[in-house]
C-alpha cells in the first residue's frame, strides 16, 4: 500500500501563497480563509471569504481568480503536488 493520502501540510508553500494573496485582495482579511481537502491524487484548496469579498477574488470575467490559480499552481509544483483552488461562495 503506497502512501498517496494527502494531509494539510502536502501543500505548505502553495497554501501559504494563496493566503497571503487572498487577505492581500479583499477588505476583511480577518474573515478570509483557505481549507485543504484531499481531493483524489490532488489537494483541493477552497478560498473562504465574506460576502462582499466574493467579487474582489474573482475579478472581471474570472481574471484574478485565473491569476491567483496559476501562481498557486506554480509554487505547489515546489511542493511536489498537485493543487486545485476552488473559490466557495459564502
Amino acid at each position: 500500500m503506497s502512501d498517496e493520502s494527502h494531509d494539510i501540510t502536502d501543500a505548505p508553500r502553495a497554501r501559504a501563497v494563496l493566503e497571503h494573496i487572498i487577505r492581500s485582495v479583499v477588505e476583511t482579511p480577518e474573515v478570509a480563509r483557505v481549507v485543504a481537502v484531499p481531493d483524489g491524487s490532488d489537494i483541493r484548496l477552497d478560498v473562504h471569504v465574506d460576502r462582499a469579498d466574493i467579487g474582489r477574488v474573482i475579478g472581471r470575467r474570472g481574471r484574478v481568480a485565473g491569476a491567483i490559480r496559476t501562481v498557486v499552481r506554480a509554487a505547489a509544483v515546489n511542493d511536489g503536488c498537485t493543487v486545485v483552488v476552488d473559490f466557495v461562495e459564502p
